[in-house]
């Protein structure tokens, strides 16, 4: 699942920047950012102390 994900978002925002302005640009990495962190969060295990 996480691989598909990955390739929607690549295949939406690709791998460069559409803004034109350089705050634009930096508010479309920031958020490309974001995103990536929280579909690498879904794919993280989740480890919990047995004993």
């Amino acid at each position: 699942m996480g691989e598909v994900a990955m390739l929607r978002y690549k295949t939406l925002i690709g791998r460069s920047l559409h803004a034109r302005t350089l705050p634009a640009q930096k508010a479309e990495a920031v958020a490309g950012c974001k995103v990536l962190n929280i579909m690498a969060s879904l794919g993280m295990p989740v480890s919990r102390k047995v004993a």
